[in-house]
Parts: structure tokens; sequence; C-alpha cells
């Protein structure tokens, strides 16, 4: 009866009468998880592997420094020698008080002469980014090898030519440049219209990225902050700092790699000036531009400015 009763109840127990050892069963779902546990370890830590190798050898070694004026379907790339020539051109045009169209005329002019590259060679005699002839008057060879004064020397001719911002790009260049093939200023007016705007009146529309490390030496950029020279040519470009002026104001802090200058501008040359120290970064060694709330870093993996509240509207900070 007592036999009968735990086996009703359900109890087992071995011959002995003592119930049998336990044995533990894993439940079936544990190791999936912790296989996928493992999975997700191990390509956690390639994702970070690949990424450290990106950004210490395709970035840093494989990124070519250069500029962008614009952003998305309307960008318009450029190195660094056509990004601070257009700058200046923008320079002399704000100087000069001239309309966005002077400028969208200058730009389609020199994209179609030299692809806005200041070149020491052309057909014939001509020379610089317009490809001006020293022997039609223009210059010496030297001055129209000085990219702002080949600007003044454009600019002087177009604004004689009658209506000048209201005919067609080519014509207006046409006029000016006496060119073989006139029509093929129009070919660039759509892009010199994008650069007016991106030069002169977007806000931090026009950006530049390369290397400051000492490594630049190699990609054909300044290690050394040079901000006199800077400043030689931004006065070159926007002319001498004064009361009315587009520079109402240059003052300088600091030595040696820690030096700032602080540059202050009417209110059309903002941004354009600080396009300007941009663009020419890499040939003064400036890693720094702060202007309007934002500010620009020199660097292969910073391509734009970013939102800085501490950048002052007030002046211009290149450092």
């Amino acid at each position: 009866m007592f036999l009968r009763a735990r086996y009703l109840l359900g109890v087992r127990t071995t011959s002995a009468g003592q119930p049998p050892a336990y044995h533990y069963h894993r439940p079936s779902w544990r190791r999936p998880l912790i296989v996928l546990t493992v999975i997700v370890v191990l390509l956690a830590v390639a994702g970070y592997a690949a990424y450290t190798v990106y950004q210490r050898f395709v970035v840093q070694v494989l990124t070519v420094p250069g500029c962008q004026a614009g952003t998305g379907d309307n960008a318009i790339a450029l190195d660094f020698g056509q990004a601070a020539n257009a700058a200046t051109i923008a320079g002399v045009a704000v100087h000069q008080q001239l309309p966005s169209q002077a400028l969208t005329i200058a730009y389609a002019t020199a994209f179609q002469e030299s692809k806005l590259e200041n070149l020491s060679y052309g057909d014939r005699d001509s020379v610089g980014i317009f490809q001006q002839r020293p022997s039609a008057g223009w210059g010496t060879a030297a001055q129209l090898q000085d990219p702002a004064f080949a600007s003044r020397a454009f600019f002087r001719v177009l604004v004689k030519v009658p209506n000048y911002a209201k005919i067609p790009v080519y014509e207006a260049a046409q006029a000016v440049q006496k060119s073989a093939y006139g029509y093929a200023y129009q070919q660039y007016a759509q892009t010199g219209a994008h650069l007016a705007a991106y030069y002169t009146t977007a806000p931090h529309a026009v950006t530049c990225w390369y290397n400051p490390s000492t490594q630049a030496a190699n990609q054909g950029v300044s290690t050394k902050l040079n901000l006199s020279g800077a400043v030689k040519g931004l006065e070159d470009a926007f002319g001498k700092p004064g009361h009315g002026q587009v520079l109402t104001g240059i003052s300088r802090a600091g030595s040696g790699e820690s030096a700032t200058a602080t540059v202050r501008t009417a209110t059309r040359g903002g941004w354009p000036v600080a396009n300007w120290l941009v663009t020419n970064a890499s040939s003064y060694g400036i890693t720094q531009v702060s202007y309007a709330g934002y500010r620009w870093t020199a660097g292969l993996t910073e391509t734009s400015w970013q939102a800085d509240s501490a950048a002052s509207a007030g002046g211009i900070v290149a450092s």
C-alpha cells in the first residue's frame, strides 16, 4: 500500500528507496543566443578596426586635398589654385562694388580661358587666369599672373561694355576678350552664376580640406602659419583697410603658431573675406577660420563649416 501510494503521487525512487540524482537540462535557446552574442561582438570589433584603418589609411593617405563650392547637385569641385583664384576675383568685384552679374561673367570667362588656373603660358603670349596678352596692352606678363591685377584689368574693360549686366554672358565676355570662339563662354554661364553666389552671399558655402600636420609638405601645402602673407594677399584682393572700404580693420594677437588675425569688414565683405581665407588656408598654414556663428577647421575628415556659437559676427578670426 505504501509503495502504491508513492507511485500514485508521482514520486519515483530507486531500488534503495531514494529519489534519483537530479540532472540539469540547459534550455535549447541558450546556445544560439551565446553564438549570436559572440558574432555581434566580433562584428563590432571588426567594424571598429575597419573604421580605424579607413581613418588612418583611406582618409589620411588616399583623400586628395581640395575645395568645393556649394553642396548637392550644384556643388563645384575645385583644386586649391582654382578656389583661391575664384576668391580673389570675388574680392576685386566686391571691392569695386560690382553687381553679381559682373562676377558671373568673369567666372565664365576664366573657366573658358584657363579652367580658372593661373597659367604661365597660352596662345601666343597669353598668360594668367583670363589669358590676357601683354602685347595687347593688358599689362606685363608678371602683372597678368597676379590674379588680383588680372581681375582688375578684366573688370576695367567689362564695365565699359554697354548694358553688360543685361546682355547674354557670352556677349559681354566676348566684348572684353575678343576671342575667336566667343560663344564658348556661354557654356560656363550657369557655373559662373553659382560661383558668384557661393563666394559672395551664400553663408559658409565654400570649403577646403587639407592635412595640417607635418606630412602636409608632401601635399604641396604650407606647414607654417604665415598670417603676414595672408593679410598682404587679402589687401591685394580687397584693398587696404579703411573707413568705407571692404576691410575696415585688421588686428593681430599672439605670436608663432598661436598667432591670430581678426579681420573686420563692411557687411558686403564678410563671407567673401572668410571664403578667401579658407581657400588660401593651405598656402599660409591657416588651420581655423571662424565667422558669424560658424568655424572651419583644416583636416582631411572635416569638409564643411561647423556651427560654433563662440564664432563672432563682428570679425573674422584666422589662426
